[in-house]
């Protein structure tokens, strides 16, 4: 029998965290979102989306009392919150992506789902069937330079110097195709999706260089830290502490990194 897990969102943590101070516009629905996919919470994401869309941003009519959003802005928070579940497989897998991609498809409406051969928002079909793979990679070398800025060089000797020369290629891959995609999330916007699903895993080398990374693609010290700081809150409502605090348990083995 599967056990009831008491929600780890609530409306009035959702509203907490869309205030946490210097959080960027537009954002906090993306990274509630993101690390509920990486702590395995997939049906949680449903109430972020509910939540995202009736708060007031667009043209939007009532029903009941209840803020109903037009189809244009539903589908513009849809696809932000989709294509940051999609960039999240790239550092929490596939299987986590599935899930959560899949809880979130129950509760947008079905004429606002992205099919096969509809146009496509992130241009990421164009890209396996037209666009020349060295033209691809290129662009994902690119946009890890941009992220890593001076040591770039050294992180990426190092992926090839690993023991197999395929890290470094499964990391071009992924950046490739994955994560330099722009279209419907931009360069900072993607740093702080990897922020926050680094964030409940308890990686700080990643983290480290993905805070900087956010830094280097415009971010200020203070939206950076805002984004990290609601993660923590999400992974703390989920049950997450510092192990240091006592005994043994579900959490980070020391602070989560910082700038």
């Amino acid at each position: 029998m599967t056990a009831v897990q008491t929600a780890i969102v609530t409306p009035k943590l959702l509203d907490s965290l869309r205030a946490q101070p210097d959080l960027p516009d537009d954002v906090w629905y993306l990274v509630i979102a993101t690390a509920l996919c990486v702590l395995n919470r997939p049906e949680e994401i449903r109430t972020v989306y509910t939540h995202a869309v009736g708060a007031g941003h667009g043209n939007a009519g009532q029903q009941n009392g209840t803020v109903i959003p037009d189809d244009e802005e539903q589908l513009r928070i849809a696809r932000r919150m989709r294509e940051a579940l999609l960039k999240t497989s790239a550092i929490a897998g596939l299987p986590k992506t599935i899930n959560a991609l899949q809880e979130l498809k129950k509760v947008v409406p079905t004429h606002l789902s992205d099919e096969p051969n509809s146009p496509s928002p992130t241009n990421r079909r164009q890209d396996v069937h037209d666009t020349p793979t060295a033209q691809v990679l290129g662009r994902g070398q690119s946009f890890f330079d941009a992220c890593y800025g001076k040591v770039a060089g050294r992180v990426m000797t190092a992926l090839d110097h690993s023991g197999t020369e395929d890290l470094g290629l499964a990391v071009r891959l992924t950046y490739g195709y994955i994560l330099s995609t722009t279209a419907v999330l931009d360069e900072v916007e993607t740093s702080y999706v990897m922020i926050a699903g680094l964030v409940p895993q308890d990686v700080n080398p990643q983290l480290k260089g993905h805070l900087k990374g956010a830094l280097n693609g415009g971010a200020s010290v203070g939206q950076v830290r805002a984004v990290r700081q609601v993660a923590i809150h999400v992974c703390k409502a989920a049950g997450m502490r510092v192990l240091s605090e006592g005994g043994g348990g579900w959490g980070w083995r020391t602070e989560v990194q910082d700038l």
